[in-house]
């Protein structure tokens, strides 16, 4: 029987609540089986992306108490560093289960610089959920993509459909961010 596995990649410098906001309404409101944190072993459009083992504690630390959410290190052990490598490498070792890729809103204004962005919407299904500071409808992704968009109330078939597809969820918003606390670190 094919898993439904949400992928939620980042750089989790550090890994916070706003993460595990993300990941849950995702777990919740798509009926996943689970959700692998994608640890990104560097992010080509950032240049900090902090120790990687410390990154990846940090979202391991978050993850501990639910047993549907995973740790997933592909990226550091396969040595891959674009997010459309890690999907075709995830399907290739697990082609029985169903992957849907997970991001928060404020990742769509940037999404268009991914590479390979518009193939990783037609590979998987992708859920976006709100954040803080991001309104829909104003990228890239949302303009090219929109007839593939599905109502938000049908979220839950969202990982069983074949790509493109994509829904937005739209949620109480959870304010944490990784910037937010390296700003505040580093004022202490």
């Amino acid at each position: 029987m094919s898993r439904q596995i949400g992928l939620l990649g980042g750089s989790f410098n550090p890994a916070h609540k706003g993460h595990l906001h993300v990941a849950s309404t995702a777990l919740k409101r798509l009926g996943l089986t689970e959700v692998w944190f994608v640890v990104a072993r560097g992010n080509p459009l950032k240049s900090d992306h902090g120790d990687y083992d410390e990154r990846s504690k940090s979202a391991a630390r978050l993850i501990e108490s639910n047993p549907r959410m995973k740790l997933c290190e592909v990226e550091f052990q396969k040595g891959l560093t674009y997010t459309i490598d890690t999907i075709s490498v995830l399907r290739h070792l697990h082609r029985k289960d169903n992957f849907i890729w997970i991001m928060g809103s404020d990742n769509l204004k940037s999404f268009h610089l991914w590479r390979d962005w518009k193939q990783i919407a037609l590979d998987v299904p992708i859920a976006i959920v709100s954040r803080p500071g991001s309104l829909p409808g104003k990228s890239v992704f949302e303009r090219i993509f929109s007839k593939h968009r599905i109502p938000e109330r049908s979220a839950g078939l969202l990982s069983k459909l074949q790509a493109p597809a994509w829904g937005y969820l739209k949620g109480p918003y959870h304010e944490e961010s990784s910037s937010s606390i390296r700003n505040h670190d580093s004022r202490i």
